[in-house]
């Protein structure tokens, strides 16, 4: 029996098979990106508001870069901005993971694909949307801003298309590789503190911005040689290594970068291959935990007191590291109390008083204690048969804060006279400071149980309609109590500072400050326990609105 030989059809297979994976799922990208747009009319004027600015910044952008060609200092610019704009599709993935159907591989583990061919259709996918526009369009602005000679822009073509490919690769290889905490609470988690992300970037662009707009562009030269031998500015950096005649630098360069692109698709394609054959944790088991001591606490937990007031303490700690809005607004205070007076510090333009800002920020979370149990207060609510446990209650919650707030206070007031030079107005500072804690936590204690409000568990929103006045109540008209019980500490303060003791006494502020804030703190919590015991229907109903 002869046979016929089959071996280009064999060959032959393989491609049309990949090429064919490849565009349907081009295609399913453009489906989920036009079905998505007909579900209202919101979405779709949302999308094209969106891609107009989108657009708009790249042109601007464009123009930017094409007028600094022959600047001295262009090519340090482009390839620090390149290198951003690298990091910005590493990190995106992790705080929007949802903002493209297709990041997610594990929607195609039941279907017949092999890690390769889906790898290369996945790639070609990414290709399509806005940011693989805006990222063009910055890419060719750069090299035209360096490119010189004929040489120079035929390389810029090819550092282009690498760069492209290196930047939407790293962005699937990262996401392939966490989507499993992506796609957990823990990924919602990092979902919500994106906003915090963005907004201190914002603060270390501007700081940037305006060092940058003082000094000149030549500061950026020491990081741009570094930058420019990491992928993808290395792409940038071999074409400036053209104009400048250096072609064996811009060989290593661009070998450099598809090395990297090389090794991004074996990595993305070995989670690929994970992600569809090893079994997760809706299939495994998972194990017990251990290392419980006695009564079942565990780790931290053995350190917390005995009774009430550690259960409380715990439940609180939780929260802040658990719950994502509860750890959102702390993580937000964290950083701005911290940005604030050290960026001042830095700029020159700071006070060394400016570190009470962390306490300030800190202490606003002692601001609706109940509204972040929701409807889970009920069981609270049940615990509290009295005055009594309301104090305990409330104790517990104040000292789960100072576990955190008096370190942070006091290394922000440290790191702040450090970079000012200021080494003698630390023990008044940190006085002022310990007042202004004592004084919010004790007015955050009255108002959680004057004020409580809902805190809505999905979305954005801190606050459930119709509660907007009493949170505005609640957080600023306690800040303005605080602000005035913390008078007689100011006070104090202004009035050695007039005086001839100023350097001779102005150690008692620390001792005077610390004992008044901890007399405000506890007057507060005595002051509420009452109201708390006697109104639980009432705070009940409020903050399980939402």
């Amino acid at each position: 029996m002869s046979t016929a030989p089959a071996t280009p059809a064999a060959s032959a297979a393989p491609a049309a098979s990949a090429t064919g994976v490849t565009a349907v799922v081009v295609r399913l990208k453009l489906s989920l990106l036009r079905n998505g747009l007909r579900q209202s009319g919101g979405r779709r004027a949302a999308y094209v508001a969106s891609a107009v600015i989108a657009l708009l910044v790249a042109a601007l952008q464009l123009l930017g870069l094409i007028a600094l060609r022959g600047h001295a200092h262009a090519d340090a610019l482009v390839v620090l901005l390149v290198a951003v704009l690298g990091l910005g599709w590493a990190v995106m993935p992790l705080f929007f993971p949802g903002g493209d159907e297709t990041l997610d591989p594990t929607r195609l583990v039941m279907l017949p694909l092999r890690p390769r061919p889906l790898v290369r259709a996945l790639l070609a996918a990414s290709l399509v949307g806005i940011g693989p526009v805006f990222t063009v369009v910055l890419l060719a602005g750069s090299v035209i801003a360096v490119a010189h000679g004929a040489a120079a822009y035929a390389v810029a073509v090819v550092a282009v298309a690498l760069a492209l490919l290196l930047c939407v690769a790293l962005a699937r290889a990262v996401a392939a590789a966490n989507i499993r905490l992506l796609t957990s609470r823990r990924g919602r988690d990092l979902a919500v503190l994106s906003g915090l992300v963005i907004a201190v970037g914002a603060q270390v662009v501007n700081f940037g911005a305006q060092r940058l707009g003082a000094a000149g562009l030549g500061q950026l030269d020491p990081v741009a040689d570094v930058l420019r031998w990491v992928p993808p500015a290395a792409a940038v950096g071999a074409v400036d290594a053209v104009s400048g005649g250096a072609y064996g630098t811009a060989v290593a360069q661009l070998a450099l970068c598809g090395a990297a692109l090389a090794a991004l698709i074996v990595v993305w394609a070995r989670s690929l291959e994970r992600l569809m054959t090893a079994p997760d944790g809706s299939t495994v088991q998972a194990a017990e935990p251990g290392g419980r001591g006695r009564d079942g606490a565990r780790g931290w937990e053995r350190l917390l007191p005995a009774g009430r007031t550690g259960t409380v303490m715990g439940r609180t700690l939780r929260y802040i590291w658990r719950d994502p809005k509860t750890k959102a607004a702390w993580v937000t205070s964290l950083a701005i109390g911290l940005i604030v007076p050290v960026f001042n510090a830095v700029q020159g333009t700071g006070s060394v008083y400016f570190a009470c800002f962390a306490a300030g920020m800190l202490g606003m979370q002692m601001y609706n204690q109940f509204g972040q149990d929701t409807s889970a207060f009920w069981m609270v609510a049940m615990t509290i048969s009295g005055p009594r446990d309301a104090f305990v209650e409330l104790r517990g919650r104040a000292l789960a804060l100072l576990v955190v707030t008096l370190p942070y206070t006091t290394l922000v007031t440290v790191v702040t006279t450090a970079l000012i030079g200021s080494w003698g107005r630390l023990p008044e500072v940190l006085g002022l400071s310990f007042a202004l804690l004592g004084a919010m936590l004790g007015t955050g204690a009255w108002s959680s149980a004057r004020f409580p409000y809902s805190i809505p568990q999905e979305g954005h929103k801190n606050v459930v309609p119709g509660q907007v006045g009493l949170a505005w109540m609640s957080i600023f008209g306690g800040m303005v109590a605080a602000a005035l019980l913390c008078a007689p500490v100011i006070a104090l303060t202004i009035w050695l500072h007039i005086g001839p003791g100023a350097d001779a006494y102005g150690w008692l502020l620390l001792p005077t400050g610390l004992l008044y804030g901890t007399a405000i703190a506890l007057l507060g919590l005595h002051l509420s326990a009452p109201r708390t015991s006697s109104h639980l229907p009432e705070i009940l109903t409020a903050v399980s609105k939402g």
